[in-house]
This record gives structure tokens, C-alpha cells and sequence, in this order.
């Protein structure tokens, strides 16, 4: 069994952390909660204090062994997930060694902007990315920036091979994934580790335009963090969600039912928009999908590897 614990750092002692493991520290679509310009009830909660503050969707992995560690996703809310690693590592080490980015969508690269000169004044953090989004960041501002002034590297001999982190059984493996690609192609990352893989996917449009059949990819993994965007059709009164094209969360369970338990336990949605009832404390949506045999990511999950 993988080692999971969905209690706050704060609350565990770090000698009972796993050598190696992932850490959630967002849920969120890119916007986060709450969003900006909501007045709805789904926002109105955290103003009114009934539900706190979600971050957008981003992954640490940790080795405790090699005091190192390695973001995936720079998100606007890395400043507060940078400093939540500090809980994670045996001493204090604020730079990651590497960052991985899904796509070129605002919730998933423009952290990296708090890497210069204006912020953290970063050194030569390594940022791997795909082909067009390795041309994206060289040739607009104010990324290109980052790189004429060394506060991150885009690796010229990555192209979208399995990367080894700190030991020969410790890699992070792309895999291509179909998405409104405006600005540069998306994937999806395997997280494999010295016992254990994982599965992110927190953007993909709907899974029958991939290639790949989730049931398969599913096979080959022990836990999938998997795009939860949008709970159902309809959860945005008066938009087309068909050009919004995500998974809905109820069409993933559908498509999955028939599989045995132990592969429906591995499903853990992420990435949730604002509106998408799965984010609430307590929630009807979420004891159903719980019911289902699926599961839901929590900010703070720890996922032994």
C-alpha cells in the first residue's frame, strides 16, 4: 500500500515522513480560490469564513535523503508553496532543484516570474518544458528575461525523456496530453519512484481524444491525480462548457465504473474550478464520489513513493 497522509505538516513529525514521497500543495485551476470577480455562493463561503483558502494546483517531490526537492507547476501561489516545503525537507533548502510545467496556461507557469530579479533573484533553477514551450519562454518577455539573466535553465538536451532526480530509481516522465494548446503543447507527468508511480494530469480535454486509455495508464501506476476541473455539464449557467472541453468528474466515474475496486481506489481528482462542489469541506458531490470508490485530493496529501 502507498503511504498517504492528508493531515497539515504542521501536525506530523517529519520522522515519520516517507524518504521519498509527493506532497500536494494546491488543488485549484489556475485561478485558485477564491476567484477574482465571484460573487456567487461558491466564493461568498470563504469570504463569510465557511470554507478557507485553496491554492492552485502544483506537486513537490521530495528526496529527504538528498535534502532536495523538485516542484512541478510555478504557479501564482508559489511563493506560499515554496515556503510550505521548508516543512518537508531535513534542513533548510528554499530553492528547488528543478521545476517541471504542464502547458502554457496561466496557473501553471507564471509563478516562475517571482524567480527574478524583481523577487527571489533566483540562480539557474533548471525549468523543464516541451519543445514549444521551451520557445515560448526564450522569445517573449518577460520570461526571457529569466533566462538571459540565469535565474532559470531551460535543459537544450531535454526532449521530453523521463529526467532522474537524485538517484537511478527517482524520475519524472512526461506524457503527451491533448489540450487547448494556444501557446505550447501540455502533458501530463509519471512520477516514479523507488517503490511507487504516480499519475498527474491535472489538464486534459476529454479522455477520449487521448490515445492513451486512462484504464491502461492506470495499470501502471499505484495513485493518478487526475483532471477534476468541473464536477458536471451545467456548472456554468449561461457558458458552452463544450469549449471549455474538460472531463467532467461524473463522466470520469462513468467511464471508469466497471473497474475493480482497488483500480477505482486509485483515482484522486485535483484541480477543481471555483464552482466545482469537490473543493467544499463537506459536500454531497464528494461523499457521492467517495461512495463511487473514487477520492478526492487534499492540500497537504502526502504520497509515499
Amino acid at each position: 500500500m502507498f503511504f498517504l497522509v492528508s493531515c497539515k505538516q504542521e501536525n506530523k513529525k517529519k520522522t515519520e515522513l516517507p524518504q521519498q514521497f509527493v506532497v500536494v500543495l494546491g488543488v485549484m485551476q489556475d485561478a485558485g480560490y477564491p476567484q477574482l470577480g465571484c460573487e456567487k455562493e461558491c466564493c461568498k463561503a470563504f469570504w463569510e469564513g465557511r470554507e478557507s483558502k485553496k491554492h492552485v494546483v502544483s506537486l513537490g517531490v521530495v528526496d529527504r535523503v538528498a535534502n532536495e526537492y523538485w516542484l512541478i507547476e510555478a504557479t501564482p501561489d508559489i511563493k506560499e508553496q515554496l515556503h510550505v516545503m521548508e516543512n518537508y525537507l531535513p534542513s533548510k533548502n528554499y530553492s528547488p532543484s528543478g521545476i517541471f510545467i504542464t502547458h502554457a496556461h496561466i496557473g501553471h507557469y507564471s509563478g516562475l516570474m517571482q524567480l527574478g530579479r524583481e523577487a527571489m533573484n533566483a540562480k539557474n533553477i533548471p525549468v523543464y518544458v516541451q519543445p514549444r514551450m521551451d520557445s515560448f519562454l526564450r522569445n517573449n518577455g518577460p520570461w526571457n528575461q529569466l533566462v538571459a539573466l540565469k535565474n532559470i535553465e531551460l535543459p537544450e538536451n531535454y526532449h521530453g525523456e523521463a529526467v532522474r532526480l537524485s538517484r537511478d530509481s527517482f524520475s519524472i516522465e512526461p506524457l503527451r496530453v491533448p489540450h487547448r494548446d494556444e501557446f505550447s503543447e501540455t502533458v501530463g507527468y509519471r512520477i516514479i519512484g523507488p517503490h511507487k508511480k504516480i499519475l498527474f494530469i491535472p489538464d486534459i480535454d476529454k479522455w477520449e481524444k487521448w490515445d492513451q486509455p486512462l484504464w491502461e495508464q492506470l495499470k501502471q501506476v499505484d495513485l493518478a491525480l487526475i483532471d477534476g476541473t468541473f464536477y458536471q455539464d451545467g456548472e456554468l449557467p449561461g457558458r458552452n462548457m463544450s469549449e471549455i472541453p474538460h472531463p467532467f468528474v461524473s463522466e470520469t466515474m462513468n467511464l471508469l465504473k466497471d473497474l475493480p475496486d482497488s483500480e477505482k481506489a486509485k483515482v484522486f481528482f485535483i484541480h477543481f474550478n471555483h464552482t466545482n462542489p469537490l473543493l467544499k469541506v463537506n459536500s454531497k458531490e464528494k461523499d457521492a464520489v467517495r461512495a463511487k470508490g473514487f477520492n478526492v485530493a487534499e492540500e497537504r496529501m502526502v504520497i509515499g513513493l
